[in-house]
């Protein structure tokens, strides 16, 4: 009988300890599952935040675009501008169509329209509206954006310049907030010359360079053997052999 006893309370305990060793499993699992399922709710979390955002810019995006071509074609960006409160020909439409990559003047595709409103965190017609002045106070990428108002100028494809008379529009936009003497100085002369009919990327660029490195409107330090290109030696003459040179009156 004593031995029986001590069988059964032997059973008994080892019953008992099995139940633990179940119930450790089981609370180790429900503790697995939780885990699983808030780190898959934080998971979730920013990328339906995300995807929700995508979708509010693709509802502004068609708020826009053209039904049968599928993008935002010269009729929808005046209706953009419009609700943005800004002339077509403003800076900003320029950098935005900067900021968006776009490849064709006059039309938004879907994913420049993405691309664009992600870097600019806008989502809506106000959160555009207030990206704008962002867009032209910042100039570290202006390196950048100066040779891609070129090429979206290039309205056909393998097309290398642009007309003289884009060619003053485009630096009166560009150029005039930085560099006005200058660039008054230069349309003038453009639109007088009867050298040039075009402008190519090169030429393009030296301007730019011409406005930051030239002392203006002295030109004490523009040498003409340090390979700039022809049309700014011709520039350069031009203003010194000019009688009104001091006035600026011409």
């Amino acid at each position: 009988m004593r031995r029986s006893s001590k069988k059964s309370s032997s059973s008994a305990a080892a019953a008992t300890a099995g139940d633990v060793q179940v119930n450790e499993k089981q609370n180790r699992k429900r503790k697995g599952v939780s885990t699983n399922l808030t780190s898959r709710k934080a998971q979730c979390g920013p990328t339906r935040g995300v995807s929700k955002e995508i979708e509010r810019i693709d509802q502004l995006f068609y708020t826009y675009a053209d039904s049968s071509s599928g993008m935002i074609d010269p009729e929808g960006i005046e209706t953009l501008c419009s609700h943005l409160e800004v002339p077509h020909t403003d800076i900003r439409i320029l950098m935005l169509a900067w900021k968006m990559g776009c490849e064709k003047q006059g039309y938004f595709t879907l994913d420049e329209w993405r691309s664009g409103l992600k870097a600019l965190r806008a989502d809506s017609i106000s959160k555009l509206k207030k990206a704008f002045p962002e867009l032209v106070t910042r100039p570290s990428n202006f390196q950048d954006f100066y040779p891609y108002a070129f090429r979206y100028c290039l309205t056909e494809d393998k097309k290398k310049c642009i007309e003289i008379p884009v060619a003053c529009e485009l630096l009166n936009l560009v150029l005039s907030l930085q560099f006005r003497p200058q660039v008054d100085k230069l349309v003038n002369y453009l639109k007088h010359q009867s050298e040039y009919k075009v402008i190519n990327m090169d030429q393009w660029m030296g301007f730019l360079r011409f406005c930051n490195e030239i002392n203006f409107p002295s030109l004490d330090n523009y040498d003409s053997d340090l390979a700039w290109p022809l049309i700014l030696d011709n520039f350069v003459e031009w203003l010194r052999e000019n009688k009104s040179f001091q006035h600026w009156g011409l």
